[in-house]
């Protein structure tokens, strides 16, 4: 905010707030105005304890847009009462990274137990080389890392880094989560607060914004400094009227985003490979990340082909890694092929419902044992214990295979990969009753 310093002041600071967008107005300044990420910061938060006692690991925020990662890193370095420095991945290089420590260099003689904080926005887009000049300062704890993404972590951030950095996953925020936000915007805001406005129809701006905090703001703000009366009433119509013919064709952030990706996987899956190339199209022409696009035919080979055709998987891969080294505009041939592959390609789900009905019996049955037999006996004690005791070697009998329960015992004869009807697990069907007999229950 512009402090005041002469008679024209106030005009000064009214022209800075109107300058400033609604969602950069209203942001929150303290974690009792923070929405949503309870579990995060609410009383059993992942994030919770490490704010109260202000001792704070390096960290990767992954999240949708507009869901508060850039947000959350401010409160948490002024709560903690840190040096905060910024950075945007989009237009910073390893230059920039290298000032931002040396002067954390300089600041740690006064914080020496509070290291500086360091944000970094869209880290997804740093190089290797800008990632790896981090690692020392993170390392030795110069500065405190706090990373916002909108790309899976693992996939975008160099091992070495992601080994020293905690991952929170933000979630989308929810309906009540948005609806309150406008209601706070409304009543909260200087220039809104200002006007009479009802919000009489929710429906149109929460779906235009497609979950995006930030841009259902913006959205907000444009229908109401676009009105001339002081009472403004908000319905759907109102907001379709004003917003829909200045959305773009495909938005890389918002509802568009989501349906046309959605598209995109159900074609494949429903083995179009016509409909599929044409979403896939409407991506490329639309400025989508073709890694993102690689991203979701890798898991599609194993959520929706999996052993049916195993191959599926080896070709996704290798797809995901080609277009990363090559680039667009050729990378556009090798993702055609992929999705015609994965979309004429057999289909089965069984793996991913296999580990979905595993996961669901951990959740309900807790931390079983092991059994003795299968467990590993490296000490003397161990072994007299029992552990190892019984276990049958499979490559010492006919077809290295002898029955034995690899399951805890409240859980004994469970199945839960269930073969599903094509060539490849009809075969691997009939294989496994003849080795468990009665035992399998396809």
């Amino acid at each position: 905010m512009i402090k005041c310093q002469s008679k024209g002041s106030h005009n000064i600071v009214i022209l800075h707030l109107m300058s400033a967008p609604l969602a950069e107005r209203i942001r929150p300044k303290t974690l009792s105005d923070y929405l949503s990420q309870q579990h995060l910061i609410g009383p059993n938060g992942a994030l919770t304890a490490q704010l109260d006692s202000g001792v704070l690991s390096s960290m990767l925020f992954w999240g949708p847009p507009g869901t508060g990662k850039t947000t959350l890193a401010t409160i948490i370095a002024n709560q903690s009462n840190r040096p905060f420095y910024t950075l945007s991945a989009v237009d910073s290089g390893v230059a920039a990274v290298r000032e931002v420590i040396e002067k954390a260099k300089k600041t740690d003689t006064l914080f020496s137990t509070k290291s500086p904080i360091l944000f970094i926005d869209e880290i997804h887009r740093f190089s290797k080389s800008q990632q790896d000049s981090l690692l020392g300062a993170v390392e030795k704890g110069l500065i405190t890392l706090i990373g916002a993404t909108t790309e899976n972590p693992s996939f975008e951030v160099i091992p070495a880094l992601l080994s020293r950095c905690q991952v929170y996953i933000l979630e989308a925020f929810s309906k009540k989560d948005l609806e309150d936000l406008l209601h706070r915007a409304i009543k909260e805001d200087e220039l809104l607060s200002k006007k009479d406005i009802t919000l009489k129809e929710t429906e149109a701006l929460l779906r235009i914004s497609g979950g995006d905090a930030r841009k259902l703001l913006n959205v907000l703000e444009l229908i109401v400094l676009s009105e001339k009366e002081q009472e403004v009433i908000i319905t759907n119509d109102i907001v379709l009227q004003k917003v829909q013919k200045n959305t773009v064709l495909y938005d890389k952030t918002g509802e568009q985003h989501y349906d046309i990706v959605s598209a995109f996987i159900k074609s494949i899956r429903g083995s179009d490979p016509n409909a599929a190339v044409y979403w896939l199209a409407r991506m490329i022409e639309g400025g989508e990340d073709i890694k993102f696009i690689a991203r979701r035919l890798v898991i599609l080979a194993s959520e929706d082909i999996g052993n049916a055709n195993p191959t599926a998987l080896v070709l996704a891969n290798n797809t995901f890694q080609a277009v990363t080294t090559i680039g667009f505009p050729e990378s556009r041939i090798i993702l055609s092929q992929c999705t015609i592959y994965l979309a004429t390609s057999a289909k089965s789900n069984a793996s991913y419902a296999a580990i979905n009905e595993a996961q669901r019996l951990v959740k309900q049955t807790g931390d079983l044992s092991v059994p003795l037999s299968i467990r590993n006996a490296p000490t003397k004690l161990m072994k007299e214990l029992g552990y190892g005791k019984n276990y049958e070697y499979a490559h010492n009998y006919e077809g290295n295979f002898v029955p034995h329960e690899f399951l805890p015992k409240e859980i004994s004869g469970t199945t839960f990969y269930k073969p599903g009807n094509n060539p490849k697990e009809t075969h691997l069907k009939n294989y496994l009753k003849s080795l468990w007999k009665d035992k399998y229950n396809f």
